[in-house]
C-alpha cells in the first residue's frame, strides 16, 4: 500500500494528512504553527524541526503506522524560499521526523494550488492574512505577491483591515461621512471611546498581523450593510487580487487565446462580498479565465503533490473519494 503524507504549514497552525494511493484518508491532524521567523522563543529553524517531529509522530500513531511506511511526503512550509540561507536547513528539517529522505519541501502556496486545482495547470489566489498567487504551466511555476504587510499583501485580510481602520479614523473625526463601519467596529472592539482604538491596535495587539487581518470580517459586514467606504475597500481588494492573477498569467506564458483555470484559498475570498466583485472583474478581462471552486483543501493538495513527486499520482476513482 502506498501512503502519502501532506503537510500544510501556516502562520496559525500546521495541518497534516495521510492519504493512500486508493484515496483513503488514513488520518488527519492539526499541530502548532511552524512559522519560525517570529517565534516567541527565538528558536529559528529548530522550531520547524521540533513541530514536524512531534506532529509526524502523532499522525503516524493515529494511523497505526511507522514513518518508514510513508511512500512520499511533501512539506509546505510558511516563508520557505524567503530567506535563502535558511532553505538548506528547512529542507533538512523533516528528516528527523521521517527517518528517511522520501520527501520534498516547498512554500505552502504549492499546497494551496495543488488542492484547489487538483494539480492542474492554472493559477491559485491566496488571500488570507497575506496575499499572493501561485500558478503552474507545464514545468513552470510562478509566484506573484506575498511581499508582506509593510509594502505588499494587497487584497489580503491584513490589507483590508488596515484600510478599514483608516476609514474608521477618518469617519470618527469627520474627514469621511459616517457610515455603518463606525458602529460595526465600535461593537467589535468594545470601544468606550473611538481613540481607544489606538491603545488596542498599537499597545495591546502591537500591530499583530493576525489580529488586524481578523478585522476584515467586520469590515466586510459593514460593506454588506451598505457602508460606502467599506464597499470601496472590498472592491479595491478584489481588483488587487485580479491584478495578481493577470500578472501570473503573463509571466507563465499562457497565450491570449487560452482559457486559464483560476481557483482560490484563504478566508477572504470565501466572503461573497469579495468573491462577487472578484468574479465580475475577472470575467471583464480581455483574456479568458475559468474560475473554479476549490477541489480539495491545501493539506490534501500537499498529499497529492507528494504522490505526484513520487510518480504515483492518484487515479480518477481515488481522487473522487477525496472530494
Amino acid at each position: 500500500m502506498t501512503i502519502f503524507l501532506g503537510v500544510d504549514g501556516g502562520g496559525s497552525g500546521t495541518a497534516l494528512c495521510l492519504v493512500t494511493g486508493d484515496g483513503e484518508v488514513l488520518a488527519a491532524a492539526d499541530a502548532p504553527s511552524c512559522y519560525y521567523l517570529d517565534s516567541a522563543e527565538g528558536e529559528g529553524v529548530s522550531l520547524v524541526e521540533r513541530v514536524l517531529t512531534e506532529a509526524v509522530a502523532g499522525i503516524c500513531a493515529s494511523a497505526g503506522i511507522q514513518p518508514a511506511a510513508i511512500t512520499s511526503a511533501f512539506f509546505g512550509l510558511p516563508a520557505y524560499g524567503e530567506v535563502s540561507g535558511d532553505v538548506p536547513l528547512l529542507d533538512a528539517a523533516p528528516r528527523t521526523a521521517l527517518g528517511h529522505d522520501r520527501y520534498s519541501c516547498g512554500n505552502d502556496m504549492v499546497c494551496a494550488w495543488a488542492g484547489s486545482l487538483g494539480l492542474a495547470d492554472g493559477i491559485n489566489v491566496i488571500s488570507g492574512t497575506g496575499s499572493m498567487t501561485y500558478g503552474r504551466y507545464g514545468d513552470s511555476g510562478v509566484r506573484v505577491g506575498g511581499w508582506g504587510e509593510l509594502f505588499g499583501d494587497e487584497g489580503s485580510g491584513y490589507w483590508i483591515g488596515v484600510q478599514g481602520l483608516r476609514a474608521f479614523s477618518q469617519m470618527s473625526d469627520g474627514r469621511l461621512p459616517p457610515g455603518p463601519l463606525l458602529a460595526v467596529l465600535r461593537e467589535e472592539l468594545d470601544l468606550a471611546s473611538d481613540l481607544d482604538l489606538l491603545d488596542i491596535v498599537l499597545n495591546r495587539w502591537r500591530g499583530s498581523r493576525r489580529a488586524v487581518a481578523a478585522l476584515s470580517r467586520p469590515i466586510v459586514q459593514a460593506a454588506r450593510l451598505g457602508d460606502a467606504a467599506a464597499g470601496r475597500i472590498v472592491g479595491d481588494a478584489a481588483a488587487e487580487l485580479v491584478r495578481l492573477v493577470d500578472t501570473t498569467r503573463s509571466r507563465l506564458g499562457f497565450t491570449p487565446a487560452e482559457t486559464v483555470p483560476v481557483s482560490y484559498s484563504g478566508g477572504v475570498l470565501t466572503a461573497p462580498e469579495v468573491l462577487q466583485p472578484f468574479t465580475t472583474a475577472l470575467a471583464a478581462r480581455s483574456e479568458t479565465y475559468d474560475l473554479r471552486t476549490p477541489l480539495y483543501s491545501p493539506v490534501i493538495g500537499a498529499a497529492l503533490y507528494a504522490a505526484a513527486q513520487a510518480g504515483e499520482s492518484l487515479n480518477e476513482h481515488a481522487l473522487s473519494l477525496l472530494s
